[in-house]
């Protein structure tokens, strides 16, 4: 991610920092992923602030990085910002303790849900990579099936040894 300027952006310039374009921007303001923007004159230009260039960037980053829905994206930036709300109040000197453990707790939810959507991705993720490991078993059979019937000693002598194993970690 590129640091944004201090100084406020149209929106083709937020859109090149962002890696995106300026009509997805519309979209993620109207469905409320990135604030909409504050009213203005008409023929005035919207412009970006520094914090609005990092959420959008932020966005994109999850977005990319999860491969989900709009939809969970905003269930999950949803989630991020009760947390830093519930952070924000916490950081005050005058929260009493049970107040404190009541916004721990109210912490632990939203990091909760934010897991859920994570881990059901990466197993959605851990199943592709078990089918594509299947598949090149599949595929390397084939291809020593073929080898030996050029060579004349189908069926093969025996497995490659190690050469359809997914690597451990």
């Amino acid at each position: 991610m590129s640091a944004a300027p201090a100084d406020p952006l149209r929106i083709g310039d937020v859109a090149r920092l962002a890696g995106t374009t300026p009509r997805t921007i519309r979209y993620y303001e109207e469905i409320g992923l990135l604030p909409s923007a504050p009213s203005r004159p008409s023929g005035g230009h919207r412009l970006y602030s520094h914090a609005e260039v990092e959420r959008l960037q932020e966005v994109m980053r999850l977005k990319n990085l999860l491969g989900v829905s709009l939809d969970e994206l905003k269930e999950l930036l949803t989630a991020e910002e009760a947390r830093a709300a519930v952070r924000a109040e916490l950081r005050r000197d005058d929260v009493d303790p049970e107040r404190r453990h009541e916004l721990l707790l109210e912490a632990l939810g939203h990091l909760d849900r934010q897991l859920e959507l994570v881990s059901r991705r990466a197993g959605e993720l851990a199943n592709l990579q078990g089918e594509l490991y299947e598949t090149r078993k599949r595929v390397r059979r084939k291809i020593r099936e073929s080898a030996a019937r050029a060579e004349g000693s189908y069926p093969p002598e025996g497995p490659v040894v190690g050469a359809d194993s997914a690597p451990t970690r």
